[in-house]
């Protein structure tokens, strides 16, 4: 079946190209003209005018100048990077050497879960502390009780009942302190120690619900507390998107601007929002970062991942556009049109171009209203006024 397709196609092109022939040579023919100052140089503006004949005008679109509403659209590169406000590191606050390990990057945590274990001897002498200090304040508290009831009794003297109540104060404060250090280390019941084996390895929990986007430890690594990151930790769910906003551009973007961003890698459309503008621009790029934040169904939204973002960036109002079709360029790339002189007399009119936007190019200068302009078929009149020459 391939086969036959490749050779049927060559068929099409080629009855394409005799139609367009027959035509060229058709207005090549006597039938059409050029204008009497077809002999003197010309400038794009003042260009030899070309008479189409009426039964050629049926090759050629013409169409009458009117102002219009174009709703500007701004095509912007960027990046994905992670949502900074739902991305967390995790940090140890325990030192010693790591370990096991018992995640890898791209599982997912949930809050509390154990990341990894350290190797402690701070661990085992916090652990030690708080076991005796649970022993001293029951102890304390058993002699407080027993004083209390003595005291009632008349059998001691009331300062033996203040020194008991001292000693329970601070066997409390000691148990309450020696509950914190290990709450640090991340030891989140205590008591359990009680019923559990000695151990001198401290797990290091997952500070919030996520997914483990960095490990930046490996086992038998000594860590530090309060300064080694050992994970990094993200939702997902939605992400940033960083875009690069030109010094031309800065205008028409504002906060709160949606923002449609697409990637070679799915044929959806993703939607969002700017968010943040910066301040300044970057020096080297001269360019200004918009942050967007957009949702991230399925984490098809990588970190770094290359996109386009288009951004909705209000109206031109009483704008003159062209279909991109009608406007051509010419051997020194500068853009004309082919406006029209009489009924069926076209010449060359160097325009001005604005933003393009939706299959329409705008048009700044060298166009006004009311003036008729080939739209479809400016190409097929380029070629006739080139063979004429």
């Amino acid at each position: 079946m391939n086969v036959r397709k490749n050779r049927r196609q060559p068929l099409g092109v080629l009855a394409a190209v005799s139609a367009i022939t027959f035509v060229l040579a058709s207005c090549h023919g006597s039938e059409f003209k050029a204008g009497a100052n077809s002999d003197k140089p010309s400038s794009s503006n003042n260009a030899e005018l070309f008479t189409i004949p009426p039964d050629q005008m049926s090759h050629v679109q013409v169409f009458t100048v009117q102002p219009t509403t174009l709703t500007r659209s701004l095509r912007l590169t960027g990046a994905v990077a992670y949502n900074s406000f739902r991305t967390t590191p995790v940090i140890t606050q325990v030192s010693g050497p790591v370990s096991r390990i018992v995640v890898v990057p791209g599982q997912k945590v949930h809050q509390g879960e154990p990341m990894l274990y350290v190797a402690s001897p701070d661990y085992s002498q916090l652990r030690s502390n708080y076991l005796k200090a649970k022993a001293a304040y029951a102890l304390a508290q058993k002699a407080f009780v027993r004083a209390q009831d003595l005291y009632q009794h008349h059998a001691i003297a009331e300062q033996n009942l203040e020194q008991a109540q001292s000693a329970e104060v601070q066997a409390s404060g000691d148990l309450v302190a020696a509950q914190s250090a290990l709450k640090v280390m991340g030891v989140a019941d205590p008591d359990a120690l009680i019923q559990g084996p000695p151990s001198f390895e401290v797990p290091l929990r997952a500070p919030v619900s996520g997914l483990v986007v960095e490990q930046d430890v490996s086992a038998g690594q000594l860590i530090q507390p309060g300064t080694t990151q050992c994970f990094m930790i993200s939702d997902i769910s939605t992400v940033w998107v960083l875009v690069n906003v030109y010094q031309k551009d800065l205008p028409y973007v504002r906060v709160g601007d949606q923002v449609t961003i697409q990637t070679d890698t799915y044929p959806e459309v993703f939607r969002g929002r700017i968010s943040y503008v910066a301040a300044s621009l970057d020096p080297s790029t001269r360019t200004l970062q918009a942050r967007v934040e957009t949702n991230n169904p399925g984490d098809r939204l990588k970190k770094d991942m290359y996109v386009v973002a288009t951004v909705n960036a209000g109206t031109i109002p009483n704008a003159i556009a062209l279909p991109d079709a009608a406007v051509l360029r010419d051997s020194e790339n500068q853009p004309f049109v082919y406006a029209a002189a009489s009924a069926n007399q076209f010449g060359r009119r160097s325009v001005t171009l604005g933003e393009s936007l939706n299959g329409k190019t705008e048009i700044t200068s060298g166009l006004k209203a009311g003036d008729r302009v080939i739209g479809d078929g400016s190409l097929f009149l380029q070629f006739a006024n080139s063979l004429q020459r």
